[in-house]
């Protein structure tokens, strides 16, 4: 791809054009991983729910079917979900990500949030935090659930910790694909995101909030604090909504 001459645009030319490189970009590595988007309009009604289920991307969510639990409540999801899934809600705030979302198109028929950011602002329907929230993408997908406000919370796939020996490697189900670390990249360190949902748990004494764990989750001391959020373990959550 030819070098872009700036002398021959004004500035707001020159960043459509750099912008559309981009996507163009992101659409050659998605057509040569052969990702296929979901992509599903939805359109339910918020007030008809009081339970929300926000799916991060941890490895223990993977037995979880999804589409389940469209009865029971909202679906908040992150990133790359889109990819199999279409949640009611899609939080991404990763440029890359961003960009990969919008080259398919998908933002044109769904919900995608994500911060405001220069490298995407000639970008239609795309929903921006404002002001920007400046948080990972988890957290900010709780914290807009919370926002909502219902009654009951489930969060799935909220794992903090690595897997593998000594929690060394990085915990995504979309690792070793576009735009995500190699599988045998370390773990990416929690602290952030503990403190982001333990804020958020703050802000939200009245909603209940349900993590939904592996019988070998890590359950970080921070949480324990506070008395609005539970632990249940994956096989009780499938009990609960009657699902496989």
């Amino acid at each position: 791809m030819a070098k872009i001459d700036k002398t021959q645009y004004t500035k707001e030319q020159f960043q459509k054009i750099r912008d559309r490189r981009k996507l163009e970009k992101q659409r050659a590595l998605i057509e040569k991983n052969e990702i296929e988007p979901i992509s599903l309009q939805k359109d339910r009604n918020l007030k008809l729910f009081k339970t929300a289920f926000v799916l991060g991307n941890g490895t223990s969510r993977q037995s979880i079917d999804i589409p389940s639990l469209e009865p029971h409540g909202i679906i908040y999801g992150c990133n790359a979900l889109y990819r199999e899934y279409s949640p009611d809600f899609l939080v991404a705030v990763d440029v890359k990500m961003i960009l990969e979302i919008a080259s398919t198109g998908y933002q044109n028929t769904n919900q995608v949030w994500t911060n405001p950011n220069k490298a995407y602002r000639s970008i239609e329907n795309l929903n921006l935090f404002q002001p920007s929230k400046g948080w990972s993408s988890g957290p900010t997908a709780l914290w807009l659930s919370a926002r909502h406000e219902y009654n009951k919370i489930f969060i799935l796939g909220f794992d903090y910790k690595g897997i593998g020996e000594n929690n060394r490697l990085v915990n995504n189900l979309y690792a070793g694909t576009l735009n995500y670390k190699k599988v045998s990249d370390g773990a990416t360190y929690y602290g952030n995101w503990i403190k982001q949902t333990t804020n958020i748990l703050k802000e939200n004494p009245k909603v209940m909030f349900i993590r939904v764990i592996a019988p070998d989750n890590f359950v970080p001391p921070e949480l324990n604090k506070f008395n609005n959020i539970q632990h249940i373990f994956i096989e009780d959550f499938k009990k609960m909504f009657n699902i496989s």
